[in-house]
C-alpha cells in the first residue's frame, strides 16, 4: 500500500509550486446553423507570476524568459513588450479599483515548444491577499496576430461552490465565421487539482458556440515534459492547423464568412459589460452544454474560443 504522508507530501508540493502542468482536451461545438465538433488534447501550463524564478528551476527541460524545450516568455502576453505581467495583472485590477497587494496571480495558458506557441485563450486568476479570487483576465488572441483582453472583476452572486460563471459582449473579432453581435457566457473552476473553462457564444437568436478544456493537475517535472513531448508532438503546431483545418470544413459546409473589421480595438484592455448582444441576460451555459454532452460521439473537456 503506498506511504500515504508521502501521497500528501507530494500532492501539497504539486499545488504550492510555482509552475503545474494540466492535461485535458479542447472541445469546440458549433450548434448552428450546421452543426461541427472537433476536439484534441493538450497540455496547459498554470504559472505564478510572484514566482518565476523558482519556475524556471523546476526543470531543467524548462525555461522562463530563455530558451528551452518548453519555456514560457511574459513577452507572448500582456503589452507583449517583455515586461512584468505581474505589475501589468495589478495595474489592470486597480483600474477597476482591486488592490492585488499581497495576493497571487496566476496565469494558465500553454508554453512554448521548441519556441512556437499561439494561445487562442489565457486566463490570470487574480486573488486578493485573503486568499479570495478578486479577478479573472481572459486573454484571447486571433490568427492575425491580434490580442483583447477582458478584465471582469468577480461581482456578488457570480461565485459559488460550482465555480464562477461571468458574462461579457464580444468585442474583439476572432473567427471569420461568427458576427460580433454576440455574448461570451463564461464558467470557470480555477485551477486546483482539476481546472474547467467553459464558453458559451450565444446571439439573439440564441446558443451559437461552445468551447470547453478540462484539465487535470501534475507537477511540472523533468519526467512529465518528457512524456508530454512524446505523447503530444509538437502540439502548439498542431494547434495552429487545427484552427485553419476546421475553418475549411466549415466553409465547406457552407458557413458564412464574416469580413474582418478595418481596425482591430484601440485598447487591449476593457471590463465594460456594453449593451447586450441578446436581447436579455439568459444563462444558456447549462442547458446548451448539456446538449452538446448528450449528442452522439461528444467529449466534454476542452477550451473554448
Amino acid at each position: 500500500m503506498p506511504d500515504q504522508t508521502a501521497m500528501t507530501k507530494t500532492h501539497r508540493d504539486t499545488v504550492n509550486a510555482a509552475a503545474a502542468l494540466y492535461f485535458g482536451d479542447v472541445m469546440h461545438a458549433r450548434l448552428k446553423p450546421m452543426g461541427h465538433r472537433f476536439c484534441y488534447r493538450v497540455m496547459s501550463l498554470l504559472i505564478d507570476l510572484d514566482r518565476l524564478d523558482a519556475a524556471d528551476r523546476q526543470s531543467r527541460l524548462f525555461g522562463v524568459n530563455r530558451a528551452a524545450l518548453y519555456s514560457f516568455h511574459e513577452a507572448d502576453h500582456g503589452e507583449r513588450d517583455g515586461s512584468s505581467l505581474r505589475i501589468y495583472a495589478q495595474r489592470r485590477a486597480a483600474e477597476r479599483g482591486i488592490d492585488l497587494a499581497g495576493g497571487r496571480v496566476l496565469l494558465l495558458c500553454y508554453p512554448r515548444l521548441l519556441g512556437y506557441t499561439f494561445n487562442p485563450l489565457s486566463a490570470y486568476f487574480c486573488y486578493r491577499a485573503g486568499g479570495e479570487l478578486a479577478l479573472i483576465i481572459y486573454e484571447v488572441r486571433n490568427t492575425f496576430g491580434d490580442i483583447h483582453c477582458y478584465v471582469l472583476p468577480i461581482r456578488p452572486g457570480e461565485i459559488s461552490v460550482a465555480g464562477v460563471r461571468q458574462q461579457q459582449d464580444k468585442l474583439f473579432y476572432v473567427s471569420p465565421f461568427i458576427d460580433m453581435a454576440m455574448r461570451y457566457h463564461f464558467r470557470v473552476s480555477p485551477p486546483g487539482d482539476n481546472v474547467k473553462l467553459r464558453i458559451l457564444e450565444t446571439g439573439r437568436e440564441g446558443p451559437l458556440l461552445a468551447a470547453t478544456f478540462r484539465g487535470r493537475r501534475r507537477a511540472l517535472t523533468t519526467a512529465a515534459l518528457l512524456r508530454s513531448f512524446f505523447s503530444l508532438p509538437l502540439v502548439t503546431l498542431k494547434i495552429v492547423a487545427a484552427i485553419h483545418w476546421e475553418a475549411l470544413r466549415l466553409w465547406l459546409k457552407g458557413a458564412r464568412l464574416v469580413p474582418r473589421p478595418t481596425a482591430a480595438p484601440a485598447s487591449a484592455d476593457t471590463g465594460a459589460n456594453t449593451v447586450l448582444a441578446t436581447g436579455g441576460c439568459n444563462d444558456y451555459s447549462g442547458a446548451a452544454l448539456s446538449a452538446v454532452r448528450s449528442e452522439p460521439g461528444s467529449r466534454e473537456g476542452a477550451l473554448v474560443q
